[in-house]
């Protein structure tokens, strides 16, 4: 499940963002590797949300700038 969910998060963001997804990494900063800013970040987390069916609040992703570290955020609401 973890590297499912981790993989899901990658491919919505790659789409999302027209990136390639064979160049992400689940260690990456999703904000410099797609080249994002905090708006387009929330923007992603609506899109998560709606497909990992949950509801994350704004203060668990204080902190969180990776791909793992947002995949660990949304496991803990499943």
């Amino acid at each position: 499940m973890a590297d499912q969910t981790v993989k899901t998060l990658m491919s919505l963001a790659a789409t999302k963002f027209g990136k390639a997804e064979s160049l992400l990494s689940p260690r990456d900063d999703f904000f410099e590797v797609l080249g994002i800013d905090s708006l387009q970040a929330m923007d992603l987390l609506t899109q998560l949300e709606e497909e990992f069916d949950v509801e994350v609040p704004d203060y668990e992703l204080q902190g969180v700038k990776t791909f793992e570290e947002l995949a660990e955020v949304i496991r803990r609401r499943l």
